[in-house]
Order: structure tokens, then C-alpha cells, then sequence
């Protein structure tokens, strides 16, 4: 049976990890959401928030599947957080699915594509994703969309504790965060994102938390 809560242990690395990867955007109107596609239906209740508090008038919805969600969502990610979305009273016609998308990358490309294709040229966007995703997703979009004038991430405002018990499984959560901290510099190397900044107790976490056998997601 999974514990619910982390090791007592790994904390302090983990906690370093979540505070980097949550930007800790101050949100402003933009004109358009983007559920970035997960295991974590939370992003698309977090974007059903920032619809009906009037921060976004649109939203797309984008993933196909990860073998990390293709059990829990058979038919994607993104029609799954459709379903979420308008049961909480998000309005069908203000909803886009992109359902192909893969991994970042290509949710940012894919969505502009689908954008582009129903005439809508956003100039501030607000990327919705799962709190260890901000950074990345960040770093992706400014790499591949720089026509966007502003863009700000969003997720749940969550406690690490209590985002940990939401998800059920501490190891999943410390292995995504692991995964996401190497990626930063990774892809920024590759081309995929801009270069984000890494402190030296960031770099010490992800250390310990390796060397801790959190690996499954490293690159």
C-alpha cells in the first residue's frame, strides 16, 4: 500500500525542488488558458478557475497520452480534462482540444497551430500546468512562441504536503520533480526552451534526491 506522505528524510530537497519549478506568477488577464496534459486533473480544474474568475475568455486543452496516463485517461489527456472542465460549468464553446501533443513542446506548437487555425493570434497567454511544471513550461514557450508578448504559468495553489496527499504517490511526485529540475538545463542545451537560472541548493537537491535512487525520470 503507497504512503501519502514523503519521507521524512527527502523533504528538505523536495520542498527546494517544488519552490523552484512554482514561479509564482502574480496573474493577470490574458487572452487565452492552456491546460498543459498530465495525470493530474488538477490542471484543468485550475483552468475551469481562471475561466469562470474571468482571468482567461478561452481555453485549449492540450495531450494525447504518456505512458504515465494512458490507463487513467484511455482516450487522452486533453479530452479527459475537457470532461472535467465542463462539468465544473465551463461552457463547451469556449473550449479547444488539441489532442496529439506528446510532450512540451509540442503543446505549445500544436496549440498555436490550432489557434492560428480558428484566427485567434494571442499576444499574452496563460500556461496551466501541474506546480513542478511552471518552469519548464515557461522556458519552452518563450523558446517556441516569442511572438507572445507575456506569458504566466499557473497550477493549483497547492502546499507540497498537500499536493503529495492529492496525487497519492510521494515517489511519482519526487521522480517528476527530479526529471523536470535535469530538463531545465537539458533542454535548454537541445534548444527546446531558453536558459533558466539554477541555484547552487537546487543543484544539491537534485543531487541528493539521485543519489537517493529518485531516477525513473531522468533523461
Amino acid at each position: 500500500m503507497a504512503h501519502s506522505s514523503l519521507p521524512p528524510q527527502i523533504r528538505p530537497a523536495v520542498r527546494v525542488l517544488w519552490e523552484y519549478h512554482d514561479l509564482h506568477h502574480r496573474l493577470e488577464p490574458t487572452d487565452v488558458g492552456i491546460g498543459l496534459g498530465s495525470h493530474d486533473l488538477g490542471v484543468a480544474t485550475r483552468a475551469a478557475q481562471l475561466y469562470l474568475g474571468g482571468t482567461v475568455p478561452l481555453i485549449v486543452f492540450t495531450g494525447a497520452n504518456a505512458p504515465t496516463t494512458i490507463e487513467r485517461f484511455p482516450r487522452g489527456e486533453a479530452v479527459a480534462y475537457r470532461e472535467h472542465a465542463l462539468g465544473l460549468g465551463v461552457p463547451d464553446e469556449v473550449i479547444l482540444v488539441e489532442p496529439e501533443a506528446r510532450n512540451t513542446g509540442e503543446n505549445i506548437t500544436f496549440t498555436r497551430a490550432l489557434l492560428h487555425k480558428h484566427r485567434v493570434e494571442p499576444r499574452s497567454v496563460t500556461l496551466v500546468s501541474r506546480p513542478y511544471q511552471q518552469r519548464r513550461a515557461y522556458a519552452t514557450c518563450r523558446k517556441l512562441w516569442p511572438e507572445v508578448e507575456v506569458v504566466q504559468c499557473a497550477s493549483l495553489p497547492l502546499a507540497l504536503d498537500d499536493y503529495v496527499a492529492g496525487i497519492g504517490d510521494p515517489d511519482r511526485v519526487v521522480n517528476m520533480l527530479v526529471g523536470d529540475t535535469q530538463r531545465i538545463e537539458v533542454y535548454a542545451e537541445k534548444g527546446f526552451a531558453i536558459e533558466q537560472p539554477m541555484p547552487d541548493d537546487v543543484r544539491e537537491a537534485f543531487r541528493q534526491l539521485v543519489d537517493a535512487g529518485y531516477t525513473s525520470r531522468l533523461i
